[in-house]
């Protein structure tokens, strides 16, 4: 039997026990919410800039483009609305324009231009958006507390091998676009291999290829990557002025899927002064369907200690793919990816540059290239017909003159000409009388 003696310092030893747990279970309360604070504060000074959101997509698929019929507050079914893009502390998003690659040879540039007018929409009716076409626009939108809205076309199909296309929607606002998608272009490569379009080898990048991003560059647009084969980023960024993007593109070391960017290409981007936003789609991060948080930092650690923190930034891919890692849902987590760095060691300075500023350094080079070719005239190459090979596409010339029949062409003979001379003879009499 123990005895009260005993007992007493059982208990004294329980109760401190007992002490250090509720301590040690303070300050874990205490870093986490210090953590939590600091996230926030520094996400107030230093919003995000998104790189790639695909909700214009999800509104023709759900809505049809209606927007009459849905609050942008609070939209089901998508990951991505007015409401969760503020909790997210996103300032800025480059929304996607894009059409299917099935539409290539068919009304992609209708389809383009009705997914333009569907953001320009969303992006004037709605008083917490705003449409920004330059790098001094976006940071004003950032004073005057708007999410700025940037319109990215997502594909080269888009244009339809046309530079005057292409033109046309910087116009309308364009401000990126990616050389393709999942389907080769006539003049560019794709990373996949859905489509059997376009088939070329050792042709990454045409010449007409090169008349485009020497379009975009004189124009001031930014030249987005994602999505082209390993061979046509590097001959774009062998012969790119300006800067460029990867919008929404990962580490192939970390994850060896085709879309993400392998080492010797991050070098070459370095060399660019261009920029790799982290994509957050479960199947880029982690080559799974599974994915969390810290496989995602992975992707940014790595991306570091390659190229430097002051080359990435982040392209979540919101509804555009299906599957994103836990904790990582929608654009109202993007602080617990800030959380996740905060807690590897990256600093304020970094984590400023990754959130907004690398962006901010792109758009503003891309624009300084476009001022220096300001006195060249815009672009008049054409893409030979033969390299198209698209049936709906018209060749505008003068149609050719059917040959006539023999018995056409009798009644137009001699015969035919005497019997118009005896028609006019007795015209002229009537006329006389």
């Amino acid at each position: 039997m123990l005895s009260r003696k005993t007992v007493t310092v059982a208990s004294s030893s329980l109760w401190k026990s007992l002490r250090h747990v509720v301590v040690l279970y303070s300050l874990c309360g205490l870093i986490s919410g210090y953590s939590e604070r600091h996230v926030h504060n520094l996400m107030s000074r230093y919003p995000l800039i998104d790189g790639h959101n695909d909700l214009a997509l999800q509104l023709r698929i759900l809505h049809n483009n209606q927007l009459s019929q849905i609050d942008l507050h609070n939209v089901s079914k998508v990951a991505t609305d007015i409401t969760r893009l503020q909790a997210g502390h996103v300032q800025a998003q480059m929304f996607a324009v894009y059409v299917l690659c099935g539409a290539q040879e068919k009304d992609a540039v209708r389809l383009t231009l009705e997914q333009i007018d569907v953001v320009r929409r969303m992006c004037t009716e709605y008083q917490d958006f705003e449409i920004v076409t330059s790098s001094k626009e976006l940071r004003s939108s950032e004073i005057r507390n708007k999410t700025a809205c940037l319109i990215s076309v997502e594909g080269g199909h888009s244009i339809d091998s046309s530079l005057p296309a292409l033109r046309m929607f910087y116009q309308l606002g364009v401000r990126s676009m990616a050389l393709t998608h999942n389907c080769n272009t006539p003049w560019a490569e794709s990373s996949s291999k859905l489509y059997n379009v376009y088939q070329r080898h050792n042709n990454s990048l045409t010449h007409f290829g090169k008349a485009v991003v020497d379009e975009m560059n004189r124009l001031g647009m930014i030249v987005d990557l994602s999505h082209t084969s390993w061979g046509t980023a590097w001959a774009v960024l062998k012969h790119s002025k300006a800067p460029v993007i990867f919008s929404h593109s990962s580490s192939y070391s970390v994850c060896n899927n085709s879309r993400n960017v392998p080492d010797r290409l991050l070098h070459e981007l370095k060399k660019n002064r261009g920029l790799i936003m982290v994509n957050l789609h479960s199947n880029f991060i982690s080559c799974s369907n599974e994915a969390n948080i810290s496989h995602v930092a992975d992707h940014f650690d790595y991306i570091k200690k390659i190229i430097g923190a002051e080359s990435v930034g982040i392209g979540g891919d919101f509804d555009g793919a299906v599957r994103f890692p836990q904790g990582l849902e929608d654009v109202s987590k993007y602080p617990a990816l800030i959380q996740e760095l905060l807690q590897r060691n990256w600093t304020e300075n970094e984590l400023a540059n990754v959130l907004r500023r690398n962006f901010l350094r792109v758009f503003k080079e891309v624009e300084k290239v476009r001022d220096q070719l300001k006195l060249n005239k815009p672009s008049e190459v054409q893409i030979p017909h033969w390299e198209v090979q698209n049936p709906c596409r018209l060749v505008l010339k003068r149609p050719e003159l059917r040959q006539q029949s023999p018995s056409s062409r009798a009644q137009h003979g001699p015969k035919g000409q005497l019997g118009l001379v005896i028609v006019l003879l007795i015209l002229s009499l009537f006329i006389i009388q």
